[in-house]
């Protein structure tokens, strides 16, 4: 790693370490965000992954994966209702909270520099 490289790497993480934590362990991937962002606009939403693709201009077979990864993480509930799996935002008040700080979070420039270059670096 060059002297640069360290010192990106540096401004990067000078970030809420709680929105850092949710970044790397629950949206890393731009789809899990735009699905975050999503549930957050539409909190009331219960719907199947094709449907939520539909609504997110998503591919329903990525789609998929990643909602089951999201449920797994806590950042949304999952529920079988007759032959259909539904997805919803998780009612987890923490949760919720932890999610309008992120949303809150991106409407400044800065910290959605930083939030992409964490979600690349993840994707290696």
């Amino acid at each position: 790693m060059t002297n640069q490289d360290d010192m990106a790497a540096r401004l990067m993480d000078d970030m809420d370490p709680k929105l850092l934590e949710f970044l790397r362990t629950k949206v890393n991937s731009f789809i899990k965000w735009d699905l975050v962002r999503f549930f957050h606009d539409n909190p009331h939403t219960t719907d199947t992954a094709e449907n939520i693709a539909r609504y997110a201009g998503r591919d329903p077979r990525t789609i998929e994966s990643e909602l089951i990864e999201l449920t797994r993480s806590g950042v949304l509930e999952m529920q079988q209702v007759s032959n259909y799996k539904v997805y919803t935002l998780a009612t987890d008040a923490e949760m919720r909270a932890l999610i309008d700080r992120f949303i809150l979070a991106c409407d400044d420039r800065q910290f959605r520099v930083k939030a992409i270059y964490h979600v690349i670096r993840g994707m290696k």
